[in-house]
């Protein structure tokens, strides 16, 4: 009786498409902490905060990475997997500029909580990205709920630079954002894992790999913001 042979597993499959996701997405996250670091520590915090509140480049840099990532998620199936990347790391640095007066104002009052927020932020990123790709439980329902929340908290934002929020508000509205992005990193997760499987050649593939690392990137930067934002309430 002869042994059925065991197929070679596809060293290009599934696995090469999440390394490129990963690798991707945590570039992004060094490009923005280099670019946030650098700012400070090198007194480019006066392009973003005076002493009347943020300034006019904060709010292009604001903005302008919201326009730019909306754009790029349009048109990623329409370019080159090499150019939807260079506007990742492009995003990354805008969005780096903008965390830069949270992270300033972190050092300041607890330095400590830039560190407990990262590692937190990772903990959670980790166990919600493992959950979202083994699960067998459908979250596909989740995504309109998801999305209202992410526009909830966007229009938050903006209202906030407008008026001070209420520190109770303030709270529950870094603790909704914390689990919205977290339940986001699953569902893209599993999204992502799916979208292997249909999608067509190499060149499709690399770029949802772009555009995947794009979105765990965006829940990744939100968890932290969110938690420095919590581990900061007075």
């Amino acid at each position: 009786m002869t042994k059925k042979s065991v197929p070679a597993r596809n060293v290009g499959g599934i696995d090469l498409y999440l390394k490129k996701i990963f690798t991707l997405m945590f570039a992004a996250v060094g490009v923005t902490a280099i670019t946030a670091f650098l700012t400070i520590y090198m007194g480019g915090i006066r392009l973003l905060v005076s002493e009347s509140g943020m300034t006019p480049f904060f709010y292009v840099m604001i903005f302008g990475g919201l326009a730019l990532s909306i754009w790029a998620q349009v048109r990623v199936f329409s370019m080159k997997p090499a150019l939807a990347a260079v506007l990742l790391f492009l995003y990354a640095v805008m969005i780096g500029f903008g965390l830069t007066p949270i992270i300033w104002g972190g050092l300041a009052v607890n330095p400590a909580s830039i560190v407990w927020a990262f590692v937190i932020a990772a903990l959670m990123f980790g166990f919600m990205a493992a959950f979202g790709y083994k699960t067998a439980k459908d979250l596909s329902f989740l995504g309109i709920f998801l999305m209202m929340g992410m526009i909830g908290l966007i229009l938050v934002g903006i209202v906030s630079m407008i008026w001070t929020l209420g520190g109770t508000f303030s709270t529950i509205v870094c603790a909704v954002g914390v689990l919205v992005f977290a339940l986001f990193t699953a569902y893209d997760m599993q999204t992502l894992k799916r979208a292997y499987e249909v999608l067509g050649d190499d060149t499709q593939k690399n770029q949802m790999a772009v555009l995947g690392a794009l979105h765990l990137y965006i829940s990744f930067i939100a968890m932290f913001q969110y938690l420095l934002g919590l581990l900061n309430r007075d």
